[in-house]
């Protein structure tokens, strides 16, 4: 087999994120259902709330942990496996980094050590404010590190400097506020939300099924089902805004997760199903939706989305402006300060094409030496791989209206139906533990897979990014990484299942219970409850 450096650092990248995102999730929603639940314990004094804050927190702790160990080597192989990524973008990139490190990290590590230590130490409100802090916090990492990944895919707010041979920023205004930045951290936020509650609905249903913690889980189950429906419902809402972003921004990528090969006429029908032939330029046994794609990707009826074919076509344009871009840049890299100024007028008028131009490199080592068949294939390489986009798409969308459908039966449920769950109900919630996190990944591939060729969309191709290391190198660190991660994985289900299985260590629901029909008696008898 034929290993290529750009390839395998790829895989490598691909792989330790994929393992660092399967903590993030369940962190981003735990921090916030925990809280909720303090919240509750607070206002409501029942020591039974406590009990489930202390419970969902040590899952919390656990997951955190190993969130942390997984994600701090995704920010050395910046350096490490894309040096020239670093060199050429670091002055954007780092910037948002550099403030999850400082700001947000830091304060969620902080509180987290509090919330675990402070049960004794602190007043009730102030354990509480503790709690709301470490989800804060938590929230507050995700946010920094999706300005910086949608800077990679919406490139605004900077600009390419000749002379340094770098980008450099312009706005820090713009890369904060970056639409597709936004619209990312408020779907990725909402998509934590979902798996937290899909986890706390399926562990509390799987203690109804034992018949163990049964206040514990009937009060975990209305606080997930409410939160989930909301959130389950949100990531629908906000994942059409990623849709209608994609449409201005991304267009390429948008074009090749519905397989439109060619432009329809406006507003374009939705893909259901289909089998996407990449060769042949056409999707075999597709079954359409009128105008659905037109609606959610435009908002319009008459605007209509660019097919492949088209925007293969204006790719080529953009590589030869860009190759004019290409020819003023040497010009003044050889030239300098003598550069004439009618040069670097040039190089302006067709800068935002560079990074076309530096598609031929793939081909050629000076790209003004290309030829017209190179040309048409880097053109042609703008184009990713349409079937895996195209299935991991629906499938994460499906399991999205899932998601829904289940959050919306137990709210039911646990709000109306006085907490009488059936027992086929609450297997399918036991069941439906992992499926958050097959759709939360399938959602990175989507949009990180769908972002080739390019490292930083229009701006820098993969190919040029990364480090000068060998096969070598790469495999060695590779197997590494996926032994150690498959081992911090492991130690983590195993904690995880051994700390389910355990259960509450406080055990508050004889008392909880005794508490309900005392307060009832009082209550008959016209005296204060203990709780009022």
């Amino acid at each position: 087999m034929e290993f290529d450096v750009v390839e395998l650092s790829r895989l490598q990248f691909a792989m330790t994120a994929l393992y660092h995102f399967l903590f993030v999730p369940l962190t981003l929603g735990l921090s916030i259902l925990v809280a909720i639940m303090e919240t509750v314990y607070v206002m409501t004094n029942r020591p039974i709330w406590r009990q489930m804050t202390k419970f969902w927190g040590t899952l919390f702790g656990i997951n955190f942990v190993l969130g942390v160990a997984t994600g701090i080597t995704m920010e050395f192989q910046f350096g490490m496996n894309w040096s020239y990524y670093s060199h050429y973008v670091g002055d954007i990139f780092g910037a948002p980094l550099a403030i999850e490190g400082l700001m947000a990290f830091f304060l969620e590590a902080t509180f987290v050590g509090l919330f675990f230590f402070g049960w004794d130490k602190l007043s009730k409100v102030a354990h509480m404010i503790v709690a709301w802090l470490v989800a804060i916090g938590s929230n507050f990492s995700a946010l920094w590190i999706l300005i910086a990944n949608g800077w990679m895919q919406n490139p605004v707010g900077a600009e390419f400097n000749p002379d340094t041979m770098r980008m450099e920023m312009t706005s820090f205004f713009e890369v904060m506020f970056n639409e597709v930045a936004q619209a990312k951290f408020v779907h990725t936020v909402s998509a934590g939300y979902v798996t937290a509650s899909v986890f706390v609905l399926g562990v509390s249903a799987w203690y109804m099924l034992k018949g163990r913690h049964i206040e514990l889980a009937r009060r975990s189950i209305a606080v997930a089902s409410s939160f989930g429906l909301a959130a389950a419902l949100s990531v629908v809402v906000l994942g059409d805004e990623s849709g209608y972003s994609a449409s201005h921004t991304q267009k390429m990528k948008l074009a090749a997760i519905e397989a439109m090969w060619e432009t329809h006429e406006a507003p374009a029908p939705f893909t259901i199903v289909g089998f996407p032939d990449q060769e042949a330029r056409e999707t075999h046994y597709a079954i359409h939706v009128p105008y659905v794609m037109g609606l959610i990707g435009t908002r319009s009826l008459t605007t209509e989305i660019p097919g492949i074919e088209d925007l293969v076509a204006e790719s080529e344009d953009k590589i030869r402006s860009g190759l004019i871009a290409y020819d003023a840049l040497m010009t003044i890299r050889a030239e300098r300060d003598a550069t004439p100024a009618e040069v670097r007028a040039t190089f302006e008028d067709h800068s935002e094409d560079l990074g076309y131009a530096l598609l031929l490199k793939r081909y050629v080592d000076d790209p003004r030496d290309a030829t017209e068949e190179q040309i048409a294939m880097a053109a042609d390489d703008t184009v990713p791989h349409v079937w895996p986009l195209f299935w991991a798409f629906r499938i994460m969308v499906g399991l999205g209206f899932c998601f829904i459908a289940v959050m919306a039966s137990f709210f039911v449920m646990a709000q109306i139906k006085g907490m009488r769950f059936p027992r086929p109900a609450l297997w399918l919630a036991v069941v439906m533990i992992p499926a958050p996190w097959i759709a939360a990944e399938l959602g990175w591939i989507v949009a990180e897979y769908g972002r080739q060729p390019w490292t930083v969309d229009g701006i820098l191709p993969t190919a040029l990014s990364a480090s000068h290391l060998s096969v070598g190198d790469l495999l060695i660190t590779l197997a590494g990484f996926v032994i150690f991660y498959s081992v911090l994985f492991i130690i983590e289900m195993g904690l995880m299942v051994k700390y389910i299985r355990k259960g509450p260590q406080e055990d508050v629901e004889a008392t909880e219970v005794w508490m309900q029909k005392h307060e009832r008696r009082m209550r008959s008898s016209g005296e204060v409850s203990p709780a009022e």
